[in-house]
């Protein structure tokens, strides 16, 4: 296999340019298209969802309704090719890369922590790019964690030296991980590090690493919230956040605002909703951020049960074919990656849909390919790319 063509090993002979899209045995066909028309479908209702947040919040649009629209497919377009590019670059080509990307990913976090670095909705995990653009270097570390560890987890037993990794391998891995985690909790984006902290068990549990590392990392876990919330690392409004959430009732109308407004916004949604565009609560804007870490409460509101469940429905058909990726690859490399992404985007989705129903604390989380931003939008769609790139590069028997 060539890195920069889609000729597969068991795939069949090489034709050239596009004409292979079209072949019997083309890319096409290789293809897993439930995952991809259900990300398409995910942030094409992202796009009404935040067009109807957004449409009358002039101190946000600059007095253009279509303004967070236009940027969302925009952003989803943006990363539409990079899936391409991921596909045709290949996740094999990728792991001889992993070394570049991991460092680059890790100097752009470590700039946050510069003077280039920007407070944005109370987490100071931003680069401020300029023409109203801005990048979130902690969506991109999630993506090289799963390429490093699933690089040193799977190398030797690809290459048939062992059957599973030992004890030194999991330490590299874990050290690799270690690095960019500490300095995203320094920013602090305690809610980046804790998707962080799952992509790292669903890696260990995938790669056939000894349980023993799996229940010592949750126990190291626990010794390390305990040992970051003594020692003052987290600001005071995600202190807050966690208090509210274990008191619903406390400070209403300050720190448990926005969970309550969240509540209220889905609660009236009832089964069917208001009717895209005519709730109440959007209207009104009452509920913050809901263009980004709020916005399955519009869904909540203005679709109802019916909607919100349909979201639900395509992570699922998402997550459950990434399932089947991970399964059936024949390479211990390839189910790393696929385990890291499923883990992922089930936490995440997980959190990001909680909070707004109250069962989980305000985390500032995006909701993969609903949420606008770019650097998350960008993000998760490098991830399809590598699920997909996974899916085509195996051998026709799997």
């Amino acid at each position: 296999m060539t890195g920069n063509s889609f000729s597969v090993s068991g795939y069949g002979p090489k034709r050239a340019g596009w004409t292979r899209l079209f072949a019997r045995d083309s890319l096409a066909r290789r293809l897993d298209w439930p995952i991809l028309l259900s990300a398409i479908a995910l942030s094409l209702i992202g796009a009404a969802l935040v067009y109807s947040a957004t449409r009358n919040r002039t101190e946000l649009n600059q007095g253009d309704p279509y303004d967070f629209l236009i940027r969302h497919l925009l952003n989803t377009g943006i990363g539409f090719a990079l899936m391409i590019g991921t596909v045709w670059l290949g996740h094999r080509t990728l792991r001889t890369a992993v070394p570049i990307l991991y460092g680059l990913s890790v100097f752009l976090v470590l700039l946050v922590l510069t003077p280039l670095g920007a407070t944005i909705n109370g987490a100071h995990a931003w680069l401020v790019l300029g023409g109203g653009f801005s990048l979130q270097p902690s969506e991109f570390v999630k993506v090289t964690i799963i390429l490093g560890m699933a690089m040193l987890l799977a190398a030797r037993v690809d290459a048939g030296d062992k059957q599973y990794p030992d004890h030194r391998t999991v330490m590299q891995a874990l050290g690799l991980a270690a690095v960019p985690m500490l300095i995203v909790l320094l920013m602090p984006d305690l809610g980046s590090v804790m998707v962080m902290v799952i992509i790292v068990l669903g890696v260990l549990l995938a790669s056939g690493a000894s349980n023993r590392w799996v229940f010592g990392l949750l126990g190291v876990g626990v010794a390390g919230a305990i040992a970051v919330w003594q020692l003052g690392v987290l600001d005071q409004y995600q202190i807050n956040r966690f208090a509210a959430f274990a008191n619903p009732e406390l400070d209403p109308a300050g720190v448990g605002y926005n969970t309550n407004q969240a509540r209220i916004a889905i609660g009236s949604g009832g089964l069917t909703g208001s009717g895209l565009f005519h709730g109440s609560q959007t209207t009104g804007q009452f509920v913050p951020e809901q263009q980004t870490d709020f916005v399955f409460t519009v869904a909540g509101e203005e679709l109802g049960f019916v909607g919100g469940g349909l979201i639900i429905v395509l992570l699922g058909v998402v997550l459950w074919r990434a399932c089947r990726i991970a399964r059936e690859t024949t390479e211990l490399y390839g189910t790393i990656v696929a385990a890291g992404i499923i883990a992922w985007f089930a936490f995440q989705s997980f959190e990001n849909i909680g909070m707004t129903l109250g069962i989980m604390p305000v985390a500032g989380l995006p909701l993969p390919f609903v949420s606008y931003g770019g650097s998350s939008m960008f993000a998760v769609w490098v991830a399809v790319g590598l699920l997909q790139s996974i899916r085509v590069q195996r051998p026709m028997s799997a």
